[in-house]
């Protein structure tokens, strides 16, 4: 009998200075269902997982970077790992509205153990995401 693996989704919440811009943002930019929500507080399903973007103006933004394969990746970031078709229609969607990448879309570690397509944005209140995607997932992890 074959198995499967469910994983279960995390949960992540994080500040933004606006909950109206958040709600643009994730979304209408990037599609995500709103769930619950309050005046200082909104669900997303991002990806089949629950991000809060909750009021909290005084602790947005990302502060510090650190070197990765060549660029200062967001120290404080999130994100999700799409299938490569999905990346890159991602990718062409966000270049399309004009979105300000902190990373442009690229391959990172070309044609090492976990080369990987990603790129960052930030949302509006300054908080980093990356989305990123392997041409086999199974390189995820891969040392």
């Amino acid at each position: 009998m074959p198995t499967t693996t469910t994983i279960p989704p995390f949960h992540l919440a994080f500040p933004v200075h606006d909950i109206a811009q958040a709600r643009r943002f994730y979304g209408d930019l990037l599609g995500c269902p709103e769930g619950r929500s309050a005046p200082d507080w909104v669900d997303f399903n991002f990806y089949g997982h629950q991000i809060v973007a909750h009021l909290a103006p005084d602790e947005v933004g990302h502060r510090s970077t650190s070197a990765v394969d060549g660029h200062n990746v967001p120290v404080r970031h999130f994100g999700a790992v799409l299938p490569m078709e999905q990346w890159q229609a991602l990718a062409d969607k966000l270049a399309a509205a004009g979105t300000q990448f902190v990373i442009e879309p690229h391959i990172r570690f070309k044609g090492e153990v976990g080369e990987q397509a990603t790129m960052f944005f930030l949302d509006p209140s300054g908080n980093a995401v990356e989305f990123k995607a392997f041409a086999n997932l199974d390189a995820l992890f891969a040392k």
